[in-house]
């Protein structure tokens, strides 16, 4: 028997969560989340992590399951997701994966290049020189040690030339190994015990940005501030490092107003959003439905599909 793992992606704020409910209703089974932020206990008004209603009405995995004090790597999601996924198909060969973190969808549908363990001395030289010289050093040895990669990403995707995390990986692979970042990309193909069925939710920008400012005004209601002040003394920490936090821990430094935050938090969540968009608007297969799409519909194609991909192997 087939396995189909419904995956549903979209912005942030466009209704995916109650979209993977009635889903997960209908088919009878269980719901993994793909955010990342969503994985951490201490983050939940800020994260927009389900409801207390919503975790009741389906059975959610990897919500609230770590510490914003651990490691969790995508790769440590992808290993523990596919387990889970193995044990829930034992039981209902359809299940629903949903959330707005690209990178992460793409570890569980597609799996990661299988890249060597770096010796920890060689992170830390990494993160102490980082703290004196700045992104500049990251981008200067990827520059020098794998110039292709840094050119394609310098035509292709600017954005992760400023993200200092994916940097730091390009340089502790590029130092570690003594051998370019690029080289070990498609090394290994990742077999999947199941086909996926992915189904994207979208709004025209005006509904979408209307969305996400109600969406802000409603956790700050929800005591956001409350929550983020009860994270300040760790800001630190990479998990901190989030839309909605951040903001908020510039006006406990005194350097913002509230109200300046606030509007911070609106722009910079509208600006993640349009970055979600581009990146799912890579993946293929996906079929796309306007948010306010009535569910019987979305039922209806996946059935579709499920039929179609049984007609295809028996043939076969």
């Amino acid at each position: 028997m087939t396995n189909y793992l419904i995956t549903i992606i979209g912005p942030t704020a466009i209704g995916k969560t109650a979209l993977s409910i009635k889903l997960a209703q209908h088919f009878g089974c269980e719901i993994l989340s793909c955010d990342s932020r969503q994985f951490f206990k201490e983050m939940k008004i800020g994260t927009a992590v389900p409801n207390a209603d919503e975790l009741a009405a389906a059975k959610h995995h990897f919500i609230q399951h770590i510490s914003v004090f651990d490691n969790y790597s995508v790769g440590d999601f992808e290993t523990d997701a596919i387990a889970k996924l193995d044990e829930l198909f034992k039981e209902n060969n359809v299940q629903i994966m949903v959330g707005g973190s690209g990178l992460y969808v793409d570890a569980v549908l597609k799996g990661f290049d299988d890249f060597p363990d770096i010796e920890a001395s060689v992170r830390e030289e990494i993160n102490t020189k980082y703290d004196t010289l700045g992104l500049e050093y990251l981008q200067n040895i990827l520059k020098e040690l794998d110039s292709e990669y840094y050119n394609k990403l310098l035509s292709e995707n600017q954005q992760t030339l400023q993200n200092p995390q994916r940097m730091k990986r390009f340089a502790e692979v590029c130092l570690g190994t003594g051998k370019p970042y690029s080289s070990f990309i498609g090394k290994r193909k990742n077999q999947r015990n199941f086909t996926p069925i992915i189904i994207g939710l979208e709004a025209d920008r005006e509904k979408m940005y209307e969305r996400i400012n109600l969406r802000v005004d409603m956790m700050l209601k929800e005591g956001l501030l409350e929550e983020a002040k009860s994270l300040y003394p760790n800001k630190q920490l990479n998990a901190l490092q989030t839309v909605g936090y951040r903001e908020l821990f510039d006006y406990f430094d005194g350097k913002t107003t509230l109200d300046f935050a606030v509007e911070e938090i609106k722009k910079n969540t509208r600006r993640f959003a349009k970055r979600q968009i581009t990146w799912f608007k890579r993946t293929e297969n996906a079929k796309w439905f306007d948010y306010q799409t009535d569910v019987s519909e979305i039922i209806t194609f996946v059935e579709t599909r499920i039929e179609e991909k049984k007609g295809i192997r028996d043939k076969e």
